[in-house]
């Protein structure tokens, strides 16, 4: 059978879209390295030269960058001028570190993958893990920096709101502990809106939490938060009234004891939340490119640490639902719901 030349016009044109892509990642990246995009916010229509002399760039080198990024449509180039500009919008996304929907930094993570490509190379041949710190270390900056922005626009505003009676407990005085807490962001910012609260971060990555602790006395918080290298079934037993698992219970090759261990930790009328990638329970419902880059980044990361434990479970980025309502039913807890519902995030809760 001939092969049909439109679909294979249709797919090569696809490819070199993505590949423009991801030139364009390194592109973008170099612009927030450089203080390229935050030179431009604000500025107008700015010359290459005036570029190069807000950023402390060489010109000819800022010339071309612009033009990618004019080609790439995340700055405008007015041709009558020659000028460059930075709009409110795109400075919202590309300059402003801020932002929940701040992208950047995100390419870190994408370094970090191809920077690991022998090391997943031999786990595809092997079968064997990768465990989350024996990765690059763009990897825990990306990370960290991209759930953080997501977070601050999120996190204290609609997600704890959500969960029955909890914002009423932090109000007024509650343990909190933050399992896989990472460079710590999630755990500082609900210590920042809940003075009265005592909080705990646990990691399993040592670098990752000298980092939160230096993150908590940034933000005058240290008093309060006390991060320590632990794993999800093995932190301290305090009675917590809420317990968190940001974006990491899939990565866990047990996680059947994670939650199970987070119910013998919680205080009798205790709220597990969950906040996992949204996935549905199909297949067929991730096919979309959302879902295409949780499944890019579980096949080199969150399967490959869970491998790494040689657990009982390897959930991946794309779990859905069902799958993880089975975890804590089995774990013994009785009520399991959903609380918020983003693109990017499932927010569940979960009650013994």
């Amino acid at each position: 059978m001939g092969l049909d030349q439109q679909k294979v016009h249709d797919l090569v044109g696809k490819m070199i879209g993505e590949l423009s892509a991801g030139y364009g990642g390194v592109m973008a990246s170099l612009g927030d390295r450089l203080g390229l995009y935050k030179a431009m916010r604000g500025a107008g229509p700015v010359s290459s030269q005036e570029l190069a002399k807000r950023s402390g760039c060489a010109e000819r080198y800022v010339r071309e960058w612009l033009n990618a990024q004019a080609a790439g449509g995340y700055v405008i180039y007015h041709a009558k001028s020659g000028t460059y500009e930075l709009t409110a919008e795109q400075a919202y996304v590309l300059a402003d570190d801020t932002s929940p929907v701040f992208i950047p930094s995100a390419w870190q993570v994408v370094a970090s993958m191809w920077a690991d490509e022998e090391k997943s190379l031999a786990a595809f041949r092997t079968g064997k893990g990768v465990n989350w710190g024996d990765h690059d270390e763009r990897l825990y900056c990306g990370v960290a920096a991209f759930y953080r922005n997501a977070y601050r626009g999120s996190l204290v505003q609609e997600w704890l709101p959500a969960l029955e009676g909890v914002t009423a407990k932090l109000a007024a005085g509650a343990k909190v502990a933050d399992v896989g807490c990472g460079h710590g962001h999630s755990t500082v910012l609900m210590a920042q809106a809940f003075p009265k609260s005592q909080f705990w971060g646990f990691d399993v990555h040592a670098g990752s939490v000298q980092e939160a602790r230096a993150v908590a006395k940034a933000a005058g918080v240290a008093d309060r938060v006390t991060f320590e290298v632990a794993d999800a079934k093995s932190y301290p037993k305090r009675g917590y009234d809420l317990i968190c698992f940001f974006d990491c219970l899939h990565d866990m090759g047990r996680p059947v004891d994670a939650a199970t261990h987070a119910r013998q930790a919680l205080a009798e009328d205790g709220t597990v939340m969950l906040v996992e990638p949204f996935a549905g329970d199909r297949v067929e419902d991730n096919l979309n490119p959302v879902g295409r880059l949780y499944y890019a980044a579980s096949t080199t990361m969150c399967c490959a640490h869970a491998i790494s434990e040689n657990g009982t479970h390897v959930l991946g980025a794309q779990a859905g639902k069902s799958q993880l309502s089975h975890i804590f039913e089995t774990s013994g807890f009785r009520h399991f719901r959903t609380a918020v519902q983003t693109p990017f995030n499932m927010i569940l809760e979960a009650r013994a």
